[in-house]
């Protein structure tokens, strides 16, 4: 029978193959030998020799890659140093590359070859920076192939576009186009009109103002904030929205100033950008309002001001910006929002623009920190709302409820107040009744949106209901139908979850929810008519019965998902709650019995859950929406950069995640279609509880799954942040035991990952959960702190003065509890090895440690035995008088019987080491049966 072949006779041949010069082969070699070897040394050499391999086939990348990995190992190996330096170059990073080779000549000094090398690049670097000098010649050159009316080439054009924009992305070239007239000339490609010229204009001001306060200002001063907001406004969508990226930027720059790597006195240069930012957000708010300005410029203008006004976080103490535009511009941002679509003289808008405003106003509201603040964009609200409604007859009114309708999904507190204003209520119930489809529209979804409003509900639930059932039954429109009938919904569902709370009568629920699904599945009807069945689903699917029925109709889950990836992205709230109602995945205490009894005895009502609703109908559930294709449903949400995905709406989607992950052979298909990449967004951004939940579904995967896999590339790290939220002491215990689960996967894969760890501040974290009184907390925290020791860092820490956590590691090796022993014993096994020090600090930590070594070595656990050895091997090794205490008790007994036990090999060696250092040190004499 054939011997296997070693990784060490593969690399033996992989030398062979190279030398021949048949590098594919040798690769192959090298590549089989890496599968076969555990051992860290080794395995840098085979990485450093496929760097070799890559340089000879002309892939650079991958021999940076491979050259990389062997530095990790050994940061002073030079030839991995110098084949990475070969490969930088030949990638173009010749700063890095003169790196690496400066780094091989401080290791080598008299090495003529690195010399020569260095030499030869810094003359590289010196005719690359000549050539930036003649950049000058060349920027003219584009702009004259751009602007020149008689160029006929379209290639010659496309690639002088090409390299405008690619050398405004580097700060250098931005400097050079600035410097050489370069904004004048893209003012004239931009009042060219033509959209190919006006994207090449629009993204190369991007790489202009990136990062660059003073520019931005000197660019906005020479285009003018009025050309600005005129090209936000054209008719072409893509040109729109490179103006609105490009605006974007310059808020970005002109509230952040300049970034730390541009070096330079700019900030000098200007003062105050107050100034242009207030004049840009004048502009954007004078476009809202004006007739000639598009559909999407507006909803760009929207999103914009959504971004750029209100404070990012509480803790900013200015909101003069949003006072401001509240004086300035609320009257506009209202007018948006009471457009009346087909009414003379209405606004072009999308059927998004609405729920923009209605984002835009709910933020402003939130940004207000006083009762005198909120009082007067009430007041501002009222007088525009009576405006309308006093004194322009119909049309007059029409916008005064469709502005009532806009606040209600806003600001609600503005919403309800104006809702209480004279007459508007009774115009609402009378335009319910109009013959005119677009009239009725308007106060039909008015009373839908005032109807499950605390204040209004009981009011529209007596005066409502039977109007609403008379719409629903009668009208010959399925427009006003579908609308009557989510009104209907809405007072339906009341009771929420409670089973015992009916609105309706018995089956009247399941009707209206096979009436939705129907009109959901109807393509014949217009996408924002179907909206509205969403709309009705997301109260309906508080009934168990309505999921159930919902989740065995596969065609209405998956229009629905249809319509959750389409432009109309005011469906996301909707789609985000019934998928909530369907998993769910709500807030839902366990009643305290005692306060039950008390309940039942005061004869108070108590709510019920329905038998529908026990876990393994919800697991069943969860499943059908499985296979339907929900995650990349939810990815396609996730991706939205609509003012729709609100941080309200984030947080429903993360909930329906964390329901989706919570069965562990359920992961990998939801990593497979994109979930564990929509996750980390939602981790990072939104409401506590929202990135919480999201946190804690990233969690769940990375302990089930290998993280690598998982979140390929450079993505893992992104997922190191979120998982360290879950250790706040705010966090429930759940959350903190899957948090450190996490990490403990990550810490064990690499450095980088460990780095990464210890800079989110994470390690006092992990070190206050070793103190956990639950034991599986306290266990998980101590096996995370075990892969985390693997860094020098946190090595050191084990030494720090007045420390006690080698005292608690020792202590913990001596615990009954076996899997807290082998995690302690475990961490104490690689600190000794790693870092000598801590062996002789282990027998001043405590008068225990003796007996808490000696308890491992007996222990009936091979596992607990062979750790207990590389520590007892460990500290032999580190100082003569650290093994004087050890062979002067029972532990040189103890040695002597391990050292001849055959049946556990790895424990035998570690302890015949140990007696070998004893006698080396000539504590003991040699044993003439082992000698």
């Amino acid at each position: 029978m054939e011997e296997p072949v070693t990784a060490e006779q593969l690399r033996a041949r992989g030398n062979a193959l190279f030398q021949a010069g048949d590098h594919g082969a040798a690769l192959a070699a090298y590549t089989e030998a890496l599968s076969l070897s555990d051992a860290a040394p080794e395995r840098a050499v085979l990485h450093r020799n496929r760097a070799a391999c890559y340089l000879k086939l002309e892939d650079y990348a991958k021999a940076e890659a491979d050259a990389t990995k062997a530095i990790e190992a050994d940061g002073r190996d030079v030839k991995a140093l110098f084949r990475r330096s070969q490969a930088l170059q030949q990638l173009g990073r010749l700063d890095q590359a003169v790196g690496d080779l400066q780094r091989c000549v401080s290791l080598e000094p008299r090495n003529k070859a690195f010399q020569e090398a260095l030499r030869a690049l810094g003359s590289s670097m010196h005719e690359k920076m000549k050539t930036m000098s003649c950049t000058d010649s060349k920027v003219q050159q584009m702009f004259q192939i751009l602007l020149d009316p008689k160029e006929e080439d379209a290639d010659k054009k496309q690639k002088a576009v090409q390299n405008l924009i690619v050398l405004a992305r580097e700060e250098a070239g931005a400097e050079k186009i600035f410097q050489s007239d370069g904004v004048r000339l893209l003012t004239q490609l931009l009042d060219t009109a033509k959209a190919d010229l006006m994207l090449a204009a629009l993204r190369t001001l991007v790489g202009l103002c990136s990062g660059h306060r003073s520019r931005t200002s000197a660019i906005l001063a020479e285009l003018g904030a009025p050309r600005l907001s005129a090209v936000l406004g054209v008719e072409h969508e893509q040109v729109s929205l490179a103006a609105c990226n490009l605006l974007h930027v310059m808020f970005d720059s002109l509230k952040e100033g300049l970034q730390k790597d541009f070096r330079g006195k700019e900030d000098a240069v200007v003062l105050d950008s107050s100034r242009d930012l207030k004049l840009l957000i004048k502009h954007l708010l004078e476009l809202l309002a004006l007739e000639g300005a598009s559909a999407h410029g507006r909803d760009n203008a929207l999103n914009l001001l959504i971004k750029v006004v209100p404070r990012k976080s509480p803790k900013e103490t200015n909101n003069s910006m949003s006072l401001w535009v509240i004086d300035q511009g609320l009257k506009k941002i209202l007018e948006v929002g009471s457009t009346v679509c087909g009414s003379p003289g209405s606004l072009p808008v999308t059927e998004n623009s609405r729920m923009s405003a209605s984002v835009l106003l709910s933020k402003l509201y939130e940004d207000l920190k006083c009762d005198a603040e909120r009082e007067n964009f009430h007041h501002l609200c009222e007088d525009y709302v009576r405006g309308w409604f006093e004194g322009h007859e119909l049309l007059g009114k029409l916008r005064a409820i469709q502005t009532v309708s806009c606040l209600l999904q806003g600001p609600l507190d503005a919403g309800n107040r104006v809702l209480e204003l004279e007459g508007i209520m009774d115009s609402v119930l009378s335009l319910c009744a109009s013959v005119c489809e677009a009239h009725q529209l308007v106060a039909v979804e008015a009373l839908i949106h005032a109807a499950d409003k605390a204040k209004r509900a009981s009011f529209i639930t007596a005066n409502g209901v039977s109007l609403l059932k008379e719409i629903y039954k009668h009208s010959e429109r399925d427009s006003i139908r579908i609308r009557a009938l989510v009104g209907l919904c809405k007072l339906g569902s009341a009771g929420g979850t409670d089973f015992s709370m009916k609105q309706f009568a018995e089956g009247s629920t399941m009707k209206l929810a096979k009436q939705c699904r129907k009109w959901l599945c109807n393509e014949a009807i217009d996408a924002g008519t179907r909206r509205w069945a969403v709309e009705g689903l997301a109260y309906l699917t508080f009934d168990a019965d309505v999921k159930e029925e919902f989740v065995e109709d596969k065609a209405a889950m998956q229009a629905m998902f249809h319509l959750a990836k389409s432009e109309d992205r005011s469906v996301l709230y909707a789609v985000a709650s019934t998928l909530v109602n369907c998993t769910n995945s709500y807030d839902h205490e366990e009643p305290d019995p005692q306060m039950l009894e008390l309940a039942k005895y005061a004869k108070q009502h108590i709510p019920e859950q329905h038998p529908k609703d026990k876990p393994e109908f919800v697991k069943r559930r969860v499943r059908k929406l499985l296979m339907a294709g929900v995650v990349s449903a939810l990815a396609c949400m996730v991706k939205s950069e609509n003012p729709a995905l609100t941080n309200s709406c984030r947080e429903l989607i993360s909930r329906v995640f964390l329901a989706l992950v919570e069965e562990a052979e359920d992961r990998g298909g939801v990593v497979a279609q994109g979930g564990g990449k929509a996750l980390i967004p939602l981790s990072l951004e939104g409401t506590e509880v929202g990135q919480t939940k999201a946190a804690q579904a990233l969690a769940k995967i990375t302990i089930t799954s290998n993280p690598e896999m998982a979140f390929p590339g450079e993505r893992i790290y992104e997922v190191v942040r979120p998982l360290v939220s879950l250790l706040h002491l705010q966090r429930t215990g759940l959350e903190n035991f899957e948090g450190l689960m996490a990490l403990t996967n990550l810490a064990g894969i690499s450095e980088r990952l460990r780095q990464k760890i210890l800079k989110e501040r994470a390690v006092p974290m992990i070190e206050g959960y070793m103190f956990e009184e639950h034991e599986l907390i306290r266990l998980a925290a101590t096996e995370c702190m075990c892969n985390m020791a693997m860094s020098k860092e946190v090595q050191e820490l084990f030494l720090a003065e007045g420390s006690d956590r080698l005292k608690l590691m020792v202590l913990y090796s001596g615990e009954e509890d076996e899997k807290l022993r082998r995690a302690a014993s475990g961490t104490l096994a690689m600190l000794t090895a790693l870092h000598p020090p801590i062996c002789k600090r282990i027998p001043q930590v405590t008068v225990h440690w003796l007996e808490i070594l000696q308890a491992l070595l007996l222990s009936p656990s091979t596992e607990l035995q062979h750790r207990g050895a590389v520590v007892v091997m460990n500290m032999m090794a580190a100082a003569r008088e650290v093994a004087e205490q050890l062979i002067a008790s029972e532990m040189l007994e103890i040695l002597s019987v391990l050292a001849k036990d055959k049946d556990k090999p790895r424990v035998a060696q570690a302890a015949q080491e140990s007696l070998a250092q004893a006698v080396a040190y000539g504590l003991i004499k040699p044993n003439p049966a082992q000698a």
